[in-house]
């Protein structure tokens, strides 16, 4: 097949025939046996080099070596028309040789790797090093302990047990969260399919199924999963700027360049390719696994599928100057694009900050900040007050065995309440309240692609939602219908008609409507399922509601025999196919919004199938009179046109066909039509959304519609479902003059003037995706209140692109939604149901409330265990909580908490407020009367239990011992502060002021089996920790103080929800403000040395590991990006299974070399590791 120079032999037709002819059933279709793998004509290699041509080139390369288009179909035994047969054995034939169309992601992280990230932590470190030398001057000789045999070593041997199982803990957590985010992969994955010919019938597969050989069909918003080759297109345009970093639009042809690429967008028209690489043999697999992205290594050899080693021919110099582009060019366009692409990321993340990341950084370094110097304060307190007692009063000298341990053991008591300064359970908190709600969000129809757009859409003030399929149930029928002057309130047959004119709706329809809708029997004899566009499978219900079948016309007149077609697309809101009669005319079928066809209409059919003059008085009087009453039924009108070039005596609505007329030119091809009909479309809303917009005005959300349909439609539906009232003040704008209204006199937008409408606007009609776009970028940056307006954003087409990116939050659409807009969006509405936006709503607000709760819960346990430890250190040398307690309340103890609190389900009381907003502080007056008010009680009793204990409860002083052991006065103090904190931990599952924190608890049964688990597990911990956790056993009596006043906690909740909170200063709250330095902090952890826009200030080197080693919550935040990096990275690719549109930006060329440049593979690795936070 090869020669030795690299070229490939031309294979004449009647060879080919020959080879295949048992191949192929007699009628030329759809292959009915499967060839011998060894048949196959073309192998990965000289595939891929094909696909490493472009335009004019690719289409003289394929003439060249193959003939034509059709031949490298028959050398991949596949058929145009009928495509492959799908048996399974063929299939994993054509996987085996072309390998499948997956790309093997990264192995994961084993758990030792996880337990060594684990113990990286700069304050764990710490305490190990503490705890070793702890244990090791244990075993040097003293006699401060004579008779109680050596002890010394049990503090230090359990400090370092405690720091294993809290390793060991985030460890498993980390690895658990993997999981279940490559869970949600699998899922995305498998949810992705694509539209491919198999036994001559199109059928939708998973991605990851299509192999080498397939008939793809492409349309509008598909993001293409793999590379393949033109056989038949239609106005096909591409946006190929993931591969080339080129933003303009790339024209497809068999006539000018078949060659379509992976990871690619479709934005306009439709087509048919010949898949000739998947998976790692794609152009975008082959750049993801040169940036090592992916599981599979790049060899200097070639393979094939199967991974055998392929002879590679070199390639002689005329090859070289046949088209392949040169690769130095390759690697200056891919740097150029790397480093613009690290800045506008570097831009972006500076800018779209998740609000409660923000707030949590914040918050993360005034607790580091406080920690700190208290941690400092206290051991510096224990050793001037130690070093004035030991060698100022007592004159006694220096002791190695005996004073280093004393200073070590004051240092582990700082590092201690470094430890519990930080709020190490709230980076679990927050963990596990996404990982849960995103998991829940599943289940009710949410598809989160971004973790931070769950507690985002808590936050959301405004959603702009499409009509079509989310407020309604997007099943198009047609119900009415104006033909020959006669309106028709139901669907009139065939024969009602004049013959003439009744061809002509059935022709019109069929053809002029994407092959790929269609309708099929469903298990209801009632009702058809419709695939495809929903609008034109209610137009084809139309067609056998006549009495005829679309098919029957679609045999007679096939996609690759159109002459021309102009899709639709949202300028246009039209579709015109060009077909050639078999009397040799041109007729061109037009269908489209009302209003724009009528536009284009000089004649209107009559009853008796001939045409008459139709002129602009006609038009307006068919407005009000037909278009007008079905718009404010609810009804959306299509218009039905037509229009014949003949070749010679044309009628009165004819035009004579000329050589010389621009096919191309639009504007002059599609007009002075002929308007056949006039279809209402009903598109009934869905019964669940006025409820749900109900209560998403009662929690403080607006609700706007922003859709194409005409005015009069929008205004129906939006009060149907809710969002205007008769007697509410509100605007309902056209695209047209809502542009008027918010640009000045030089067409220039000004944000003042969007400013005077967008509080009042609720219906945004005959919208374009511009419109959208501004609408959506005013209100975000409009300064006209207080608070930051949040955004939420639906969208289905491909235009709605920028809009989602733009939003706080964009929702895609799941069923009806095109590759790239799910792209562009944060969440996925698996049914599209504006419902399940509620529910997001109120999951967001959940994962909001969660957090709080936790943080209510912990920063009350640190408040009084920091205050404990350095007041004991001031007053009685010591701390009255040991290290190893502390850690135990800390590490172990708020890690159950946090999953308790992190895992409460929502109820519709969320609903009931309005949203917390950007500026809302993180910790609310009400929860730091909480916080303070259960401190002062529980460090009011603890103080008691210190200094008043021994005498009140009749037991030994645990003060000062010579030789410190366990006792039962300092196991009481111990064993009480736990029961008021878990005690607490009820009161903390409320934060609004709510008096009955019992309410729902008991459905919450994972609360109640950790709450109980930790009860018990403290019970033996005290009963038989003994030395290692430094505690005594209690008696009946004792058990019965401890928790009377943990009980207490209880008790004293409803007396602090009774304190007026209204007039407390703005000092009780934290975390109000989101200032663009924090931001600029949170930047500096994610994004990679060298990357940051120049000039641009943030924290050195040191400050950074500064912040790392007082803040294990920053560390987290960076694994939980890292799982949301991995979950972004892989859901975005997965949507064309290559897996290339974010890495593959950075490259202006798909045929990189193992060869390039190591600068350029370095920075993209970079580029890799740094989350993504759109």
């Amino acid at each position: 097949m090869a020669s030795q120079t690299g070229e490939h032999e031309v294979i004449p037709l009647d060879e080919v025939d020959v080879a295949l002819e048992t191949q192929v059933d007699g009628a030329g279709g759809f292959f009915s046996s499967k060839p011998d793998v060894s048949h196959y004509k073309l192998d990965v290699h000289e595939l891929k080099e094909l696909m490493e041509y472009r335009g004019s080139e690719a289409i003289q390369y394929i003439s060249d070596k193959y003939g034509t288009i059709s031949n490298i179909c028959r050398m991949l035994f596949t058929s145009e028309n009928e495509g492959l047969n799908g048996e399974p054995s063929q299939i994993r034939d054509r996987q085996a040789k072309y390998g499948a169309n997956v790309i093997p992601p990264k192995p994961p992280k084993t758990f030792l790797q996880l337990v060594w990230e684990a113990l990286q932590d700069v304050t764990l470190i710490v305490l190990i090093v503490a705890a070793i030398l702890s244990l090791a001057l244990s075993f040097v000789p003293s006699d401060a302990c004579q008779g109680h045999g050596n002890i010394g070593w049990i503090e230090g041997a359990a400090i370092l047990g405690a720091v294993i199982i809290v390793v060991l803990v985030t460890a498993f957590n980390d690895w658990r969260k993997e999981k279940q985010f490559r869970g949600l992969q699998e899922k995305i994955d498998h949810d992705h399919v694509f539209s491919v010919i198999r036994l001559g019938k199109a059928e939708e597969i998973p991605v990851s199924e299509i192999v080498v050989g397939d008939i793809c069909q492409v349309k509008y918003g598909d993001l293409l999963p793999s590379d393949g080759i033109l056989i038949q297109s239609n106005d096909l345009k591409v946006d190929e700027s993931s591969l080339t970093g080129e933003s303009d639009l790339v024209s497809k042809g068999t006539e000018n360049d078949p060659m379509l690429l992976s990871g690619t967008h479709v934005m306009e028209g439709s087509g048919k390719m010949v898949v000739t690489a998947v998976g790692i043999h794609s152009q975008a697999g082959i750049i993801m696994a040169l940036l090592g992205a992916t599981g599979h290594t790049v060899e200097s050899d070639e393979t094939d599928g199967a991974g055998k080693k392929i002879e590679k021919p070199e390639q002689s110099d005329a090859a070289a100057a046949d088209g392949q582009p040169p690769k130095g060019d390759q690697v200056d366009a891919a740097e150029r694009a790397s480093n613009n692409s690290d800045a506008e990321e570097t831009d972006s993340k500076l800018k779209h900050q998740s609000v409660l990341q923000s707030k949590l950084t914040r918050l993360a370094i005034q607790i580091g900040y406080a920690g700190t110097a208290i941690a400092l304060l206290t051991v510096l307190v224990l050793i001037i007050r130690w070093s004035v007692e030991e060698f100022a009063v007592k004159k006694l000298a220096w002791d190695n065995a005996v004073h280093w341990k004393q200073i070590v053991d004051f240092l582990i008591i700082g590092v201690t309440v470094l430890v519990v300064a930080v709020p190490e359970g709230l980076p679990l908190a927050v963990t596990l309240a996404l990982a849960y709600s995103v998991r829940k969000m599943m289940i009710d129809n949410n598809l989160v692609r971004h973790l931070d757009a769950c507690e985002t859409m808590g936050n959301a003030t405004t959603i702009c939602s499409d009509k079509t399929g989310t407020l309604t149930t997007n099943r198009m029928t047609v119900v009415q219908t104006y033909i020959a002057g006669q309106l028709y309130k139901s669907i009139p047959h065939y024969t009602e008609l004049n013959d003439n004119l009744a061809q002509l709706i059935v022709n019109s329809i069929s053809i002029n409507s994407g092959y790929t809708s269609i309708l099929r029997q469903s298990s209801n004899p009632e009702l058809m399922d419709q695939i495809g566009n929903k609008t034109e499978c209610g137009l084809l219900g139309m067609v056998l509601n006549m009495g005829k079948h679309y098919d029957s016309v679609r045999v007679k007149f096939p996609e690759d025999s159109f002459f021309k077609v102009f899709t639709f697309n949202s300028k246009r809101k039209c579709m015109s196919t060009i077909v050639k009669l078999d009397d040799g005319r041109y007729r061109v079928f037009t269908k489209g919004a009302s209003e724009v066809i009528l536009r284009k209409c000089d004649y209107i059919m009559t009853g008796e199938g001939s045409a008459k003059p139709f002129n602009i008085a006609d038009q307006e009087q068919l407005v009000a009179s037909v278009i007008e009453p079905m718009a404010l039924e609810g009804l959306r009108t299509i218009s039905l046109a037509y229009k014949d070039y003949v070749l010679s005596d044309p009628a009165l609505n004819e035009a004579l066909y000329r050589d010389d007329i621009d096919w191309e030119d639009e504007d002059f091809v599609v007009s002075r039509l002929t308007s056949i009909a006039i279809c209402g479309i009903e598109d009934p809303v869905r019964p669940e959304v006025p409820d749900s917009i109900k209560k998403c005005q009662g929690a403080g959300i607006t609700v706007r519609m922003v859709t194409g349909d005409n005015i009069n439609t929008a205004r129906s539906i939006a009060t149907k479902c809710g969002i205007i009232t008769p007697d509410s003040n509100f605007l309902v704008l056209e695209g047209k003059d809502f542009n008027k209204r918010i640009r000045d006199e030089n067409d220039v937008f000004q944000q003042d003037l969007l400013d005077e409408i967008w509080p009042k606007l609720r219906v945004l009609a005959r919208s374009s995706p511009t419109d959208k776009y501004t609408l959506v970028k005013g209100i975000i940056e409009s300064k006209l209140r207080s608070n930051r307006e949040v955004v939420a954003v639906t969208g289905d087409g491909t235009n709605d692109g920028p809009a989602l990116k733009m939003a706080d939050v964009g929702f895609a659409m799941g069923i009806a939604g095109t590759d790239v807009a799910k792209e562009a969006s944060d969440i996925i509405l698996t049914d599209d149901n504006f419902t399940s936006i509620v529910k997001a709503v109120m999951w967001g607000r959940n994962v909001y409330d969660s957090i709080s709760k936790f943080l209510q819960f912990q920063l009350t346990v640190n408040v009084v265990a920091i205050i404990v430890a350095f007041i004991g250190a001031a007053s009685i040398k010591e701390s009255p909580l040991q290290a190893i307690q502390m850690l135990w309340v800390n590490l172990i103890m708020d890690t159950l908490a946090s999953l308790a609190l992190a895992t409460e389900v929502p109820t519709d009381e969320l609903l009931e407020r309005n949203p917390y907003g950007r500026t809302k502080p993180l910790i609310s007056r009400r929860m730091m009367t909480n916080i303070l008010g259960q401190a002062v009680y529980q460090i009011t009793v603890l103080f008691v239990l210190l200094f008043a204990g021994p005498a009140w409860l009749d037991i030994d002083s645990g003060i000062n011992l010579v030789c410190p052991m366990p006792t039962v006065h300092f196991t009481m103090i111990f064993n009480t502060f736990v029961l008021m904190t878990l005690f607490n931990e009820v009161n903390s599952r409320k934060i609004h002021g709510q008096r009955n924190i019992l309410d729902g608890l008991h459905k919450n049964y994972l609360f109640l089996g950790i709450w109980v688990g930790t009860f018990v597990a403290q019970i033996l911990l005290v009963e038989f920790g003994g030395l290692v956790f430094s505690c005594k056993s209690l008696s009946i009596e004792q058990w019965g103080w401890c928790l009377f006043f943990g009980f207490g906690s209880l008790l004293w909740c409803q007396v602090i929800t009774s304190l007026p909170i209204k007039k407390l200063p703005r000092c009780f709250t934290v975390g109000r403000e989101v200032r663009e330095k924090d931001l600029e902090v949170q930047a500096a952890f994610t994004v990679p040395d060298g990357a940051t826009r120049s000039g641009e200030k943030v924290p050195t080197r040191g400050q950074i590991l500064w912040i790392r080693s007082i803040s294990r919550l920053q560390q987290q935040i960076r694994v939980i990006n890292a799982f949301r990096m991995h979950l972004d990275n892989q859901s975005q690719i997965s949507m064309g299974s290559a897996r290339s549109a974010q890495y593959t930006a950075r490259f202006r060329s798909s045929t990189l070399s193992p060869q390039t440049d190591n600068n350029v593979l370095r920075q993209s690795n970079q580029s890799l590791k740094r989350p993504l936070s759109e």
